[in-house]
């Protein structure tokens, strides 16, 4: 086959795209390499700030277009974010690629018009980003979504691109059931592809003395996104409380390559705790034998058809259960090395790059 790859979040294209050629496929990702975080692509389309930063943009994107044509599938991370033009000339790309290619795809991976209206209205999820069973999450990044996303041409954009698509890959379990409803026939769910490697035995061992290192990511301006503020404030408490036991690793708006070494040295990972799934993130650190604290719900299992592993120590959407996890964590380090093992076997189950880009090949196929 040969595939078109438009977009990028948190390096899924990219690691589909390597595993695909693997395969014998003929790949090309085009993205903005996910912002500052400076994932690898084909054909890199970055835009600059400013007024002539937009126009440079718009003419580099109009030279591109015949690039663009001839093949078999094309695929959108996202029905606006594929492309960093408002969502009124994105929609006039998206047409041209349907008219161009065989197949256009699209990707549930993030925030969309289907999951901010379901987490808004429908209210599907016990908690989301936007409410947990206690209190509604108030944010300016939750305030920006739901009116980019309920209020504005983004909305229109989506559902165009939802029902003239060949098909909608789903990626997490809260992005199913968001399109499931409405899109049954023609929803995939495919786990996020992750490359498997060997293991340093040694670091899946907690040898007698050593500390447990806790490691968190911080997105500047985005702590509060998706819980990483509450999980830090947990996180700082335990280290606090128990300093000879455990210490903090922290990486603060780094960039994808130096945040890969940092978390590689670490035994555990805080992740996201408004979400019932672990993404691309605690996935990577899962591969290399790390414990995620985060997103581990029994529904998220029961889509992967897992009944034996639970690697994932899942928390609440609240401190002091977050805290309570960690401590136990920590005071009972003999639980570290099953964990870790059992993550690494999890991944290698259901999220081995070259298995995932087989089950895309197939949806993409049908």
């Amino acid at each position: 086959m040969k595939i078109l790859l438009l977009g990028e979040y948190s390096n899924v294209h990219w690691t589909l795209a390597c595993a695909l050629r693997k395969l014998g496929h003929e790949v090309c990702v085009v993205s903005n390499g996910d912002e500052w975080k400076g994932y690898p692509s084909d054909i890199s389309l970055i835009r600059t700030p400013g007024r002539m930063g937009s126009i440079a943009y718009l003419f580099r994107v109009l030279r591109l277009l015949p690039q663009l044509k001839g093949y078999d599938v094309v695929q959108l991370i996202n029905p606006v974010h594929f492309i960093d033009l408002k969502a009124e000339r994105g929609i006039r790309i998206y047409d041209y690629l349907r008219r161009h290619n065989k197949r256009v795809f699209l990707g549930a991976y993030g925030y969309d018009h289907y999951y901010v209206y379901d987490s808004i209205v429908r209210r599907t999820l016990r908690y989301c980003d936007y409410y947990t069973p206690t209190r509604e999450v108030h944010h300016d990044w939750n305030t920006a979504n739901e009116r980019d996303w309920l209020h504005t041409f983004k909305k229109e954009a989506n559902i165009h691109i939802a029902r003239t698509c060949n098909g909608i890959i789903s990626g997490l379990y809260e992005y199913d059931v968001a399109y499931r409803p409405y899109f049954a026939e023609k929803t995939t769910f495919i786990p996020f592809p992750i490359e498997t490697g060997t293991i340093d035995e040694d670091t899946l061992t907690m040898h007698e003395g050593r500390k447990l290192r806790l490691f968190i990511g911080i997105q500047r301006h985005r702590t509060a996104l998706k819980g990483t503020d509450i999980m830090l404030r947990a996180l700082e408490r335990v280290v606090a409380a128990y300093p000879e036991r455990a210490e903090m690793v922290k990486a603060e708006s780094v960039p994808f390559v130096q945040y890969k070494e940092m978390m590689k040295s670490s035994d555990i990972l805080l992740d996201q705790i408004y979400s019932y799934t672990p993404a691309m993130n605690a996935l990577q650190a899962m591969s290399q034998g790390l414990i995620v604290v985060g997103g581990g719900e029994e529904e998220s299992y029961a889509l992967l058809e897992e009944h034996e592993l639970r690697p994932i120590i899942n928390v609440q959407p609240d401190e002091e259960d977050i805290y309570r996890q960690l401590e136990q964590l920590i005071l009972h380090p003999e639980r570290i090395t099953k964990l870790k093992r059992d993550s690494i076997e999890y991944i290698r189950r259901h999220h081995d790059s070259i298995k995932v880009a087989e089950q895309y090949i197939a949806a993409w196929s049908r």
